[in-house]
């Protein structure tokens, strides 16, 4: 190390109290007391601030408690009598690189997951290869936006005339492509608002739909089987002129509301978004020029012309090479140094155990995504970190 890298790394060492986390909390004392102002109202459970924030969002949002909830809500709406898009038996491919509750939602409602490699630079959903998966059987694609990072939307449209399309965006509020919010270009669009992510509701999460019957059926399916949530029930009041229209249940259904108390804070969040996005753009692109310095050892991942990221983290593959370190002394090396890590999503979700238990289908050897679940992992890249938290990771490099 050069005098200027020891004393760097000296003055960041002496309090590893400030580590370089893998999120900061978003939220402060404004949303607090706007938690604190629902719990004294004593209106906690869903009502007119959930409302609120659907509202805010998008036209067709319908909140819950979840991503993973809305992941589930898509899927069971896609395959509910009354839609009748989906049925047991029915494909859908999926990205090898995603998260669980992707893909649990496909084999609770009796669906084959078709499992596709990646792009290994941007890390999304390999279009190539999805197109050669489809079958007989297939009806539906369920891309995941990886690490706030849009897939490319043109060649996903590709696939609009002849499946079904649900877009995984719970890495990736806040992303767009070419102008356009993802979650807009599906059928259905999901998102989270996890304590982590970009924005927060603590847990919490939102479906999208510009059909006004999908959404109203997630509505009914949200709750209960029940039309108390809907904006207009008078069909099925005239349909079911007997029973009490306060407690009137047309569907199956589950229980995956979210509070007063999220959508509170989510109000306030949302307004914040833009911001947060915008300082993680500022990170990533410090962070991008770091490690591009590294290029021997490190491959970032790549966005697209048309694609504006919302850097849900910093992703790194290492670079395979006889005189390189494995991925894992890299990790060892940064977390001893106070940089937390951790690995990509699930990696390859064909290789977790919970697959075996489950019918699925894997197209193609899925190396890419093979390659990222051995030597990939992130770092931290929002809106708490400075400049000087970028100039330490430089100097930690520089170490190893």
């Amino acid at each position: 190390l050069n005098e200027t890298d020891q004393q760097s790394l000296s003055k960041s060492r002496t309090s590893m109290s400030k580590k370089i986390r893998l999120m900061e909390p978003t939220f402060g004392e404004v949303e607090i007391s706007a938690a604190v102002e629902v719990l004294r109202s004593t209106n906690v459970t869903s009502g007119e601030k959930v409302k609120q924030f659907e509202r805010s969002f998008a036209p067709g949002s319908v909140m819950c408690n979840s991503g993973s909830s809305a992941n589930l809500l898509a899927v069971a709406a896609l395959c509910n009598p009354v839609m009748g898009a989906l049925h047991p038996g029915d494909e859908v491919i999926v990205p090898a690189l995603s998260w669980s509750t992707t893909v649990w939602p496909l084999v609770q409602h009796g669906l084959i997951p078709v499992i596709v490699d990646i792009n290994p630079e941007t890390l999304n959903i390999d279009f190539a290869e999805a197109a050669r998966a489809i079958g007989p059987r297939t009806k539906a694609i369920m891309p995941v936006h990886v690490y706030g990072n849009p897939c490319d939307m043109d060649r996903l449209m590709q696939f609009k005339n002849r499946q079904w399309i649900v877009e995984d965006c719970c890495e990736a509020l806040g992303a767009t492509w070419d102008g356009k919010p993802v979650g807009s270009f599906g059928d259905i669009g999901t998102f989270s608002f996890y304590f982590s992510h970009h924005m927060t509701t603590l847990e919490g999460g939102l479906c999208v739909s510009k059909r006004k019957e999908t959404s109203d059926l997630m509505r009914i399916l949200r709750a209960h089987g029940w039309t108390r949530d809907l904006e207009d029930d008078s069909d099925y009041r005239k349909l079911n002129p007997d029973i009490d229209p306060r407690f009137l249940f047309v569907n199956a259904g589950y229980n995956l509301r979210a509070t007063e108390l999220q959508a509170a804070i989510g109000l306030i969040q949302y307004r914040k978004l833009s911001g947060f996005v915008d300082t993680r753009r500022k990170i990533a692109a410090r962070l991008q020029e770091v490690f591009g310095r590294f290029g021997d050892l490190f491959q970032t991942q790549r966005e697209l012309p048309e694609a504006r990221s919302s850097w849900f983290g910093f992703p790194l593959v290492v670079k395979d090479g006889p005189s390189l370190p494995h991925a894992s002394r890299i990790r060892a090396h940064f977390e001893e140094n106070g940089i937390e890590t951790r690995p990509l999503i699930c990696g390859n979700i064909a290789r977790q155990p919970g697959m075996k238990l489950w019918p699925h289908r894997i197209a193609g050897d899925l190396k890419h995504a093979d390659h990222v679940m051995k030597s990939g992992f992130s770092i931290g890249c929002h809106q708490g970190m400075t400049d000087g938290d970028v100039d330490y990771i430089e100097t930690v490099i520089r170490k190893l």
